[in-house]
């Protein structure tokens, strides 16, 4: 693995994974096995930026853990583990802290959406971005898979290691963000406005389809979609169309098809037979995924001694770069 490119991707274990998380991100994580150093994290400790029920949280990191092996994270080819079992994550973060202004903090988009919802703002929360930094430049990470709205976390990643650089000497790996062409932004279902998202998902039973809903639960979502007053099924960057366009993609990057062939299929037909299509092909992808992960969940010694495992693995990976940063900044060590 030591010629190939470093890839890292974290997940945090709230919330029921969807059909977003797969096609934006997990489905592509899966395909790129073999084509990278592929380092995947399930980031327990930014879930608790926010209160989580402790029952409730390690319930969710086992299922988080559970599915992505499910639909194909191989740990024979990949590494699985679960952030807080690695402490060079929190150590790390510790020392980035320590070169990182706080105004970059304050200015960060997603710290602004959720520090408006709450009255009273935990340090986590604004720090949580130089959390996301350690985690990046632990591993010497070459490319980061992220959405549209995570794009300014790898720049401030990149600012944060780039100052680092320049206070004590070449130490991180600057990581690149990469973006994928298709369903990189899946949509609400109930609201093609707005990115799916697990936390809407919580509140909104219509707004998502679980990665482990059964057939009845993923057509009772998929009917009541959104769609628009009109009949052609195209794609289309149209506001009014973006329903409509959301199930296309949703489509397209389920089966492979190119836009073409998918409007050539659904020429003629009507927004209900759409929507029972797109439904099916859910249904049919999400089958063999839920089949695996109801093995996995049978026995959870087995999944705990393979996170285990990897966290040992992980750790060991994170020491050298722990161990310089460690150094530069005049620590004895």
């Amino acid at each position: 693995m030591g010629s190939k490119k470093i890839v890292f991707s974290g997940i945090q274990p709230t919330g029921d994974f969807h059909i977003g998380n797969y096609i934006g991100a997990v489905k592509r994580w899966v395909a790129e096995q073999d084509l990278y150093d592929n380092i995947f994290c399930v980031v327990d400790l930014h879930a608790i930026t926010i209160y989580q029920d402790p029952k409730i949280l390690r319930g969710k990191i086992r299922q988080a853990a559970g599915v992505l092996l499910a639909c194909g994270i191989d740990p024979q080819k990949s590494l699985l583990f679960v952030q807080s079992h690695v402490p060079a994550h929190a150590e790390l973060t510790w020392i980035l802290n320590c070169v990182t202004p706080m105004g970059w903090l304050e200015r960060m988009t997603q710290y602004k959406d959720k520090s408006a919802k709450q009255e009273s703002v935990s340090t986590g929360l604004l720090d949580y971005p130089v959390l996301m930094a350690a985690d990046i430049l632990l591993y010497q990470t070459h490319y980061v898979p992220v959405g549209e709205d995570q794009k300014q976390h790898i720049e401030l990643t990149r600012d944060v290691a780039q100052r680092f650089n320049s206070l004590y000497g070449e130490t991180f790996t600057l990581p690149e963000g990469t973006i994928p062409k298709i369903g990189a932004r899946i949509m609400g279902l109930d609201d093609p406005s707005v990115k799916m998202s697990k936390s809407i998902a919580s509140d909104q039973k219509h707004h998502a389809v679980g990665l482990l809903d059964s057939p009845d639960q993923v057509w009772a979502v998929l009917k009541r979609a959104t769609t628009d007053s009109g009949k052609e099924i195209v794609f289309s960057d149209e506001t009014g169309k973006a329903g409509v366009n959301n199930l296309l993609t949703i489509y397209q990057a389920l089966t492979g098809q190119s836009q073409t062939e998918i409007e050539n299929h659904f020429q003629g037909k009507l927004y209900g037979a759409l929507k029972r299509e797109v439904a099916d092909v859910i249904i049919e992808t999400l089958k063999p995924i839920q089949e695996r992960y109801n093995a996995l969940m049978q026995d959870k010694g087995a999944l705990d001694a393979i996170l285990h495992r990897a966290a040992e693995q992980a750790a060991s990976r994170a020491a050298p770069t722990l161990q310089k940063a460690k150094e530069k900044v005049g620590f004895v060590v």
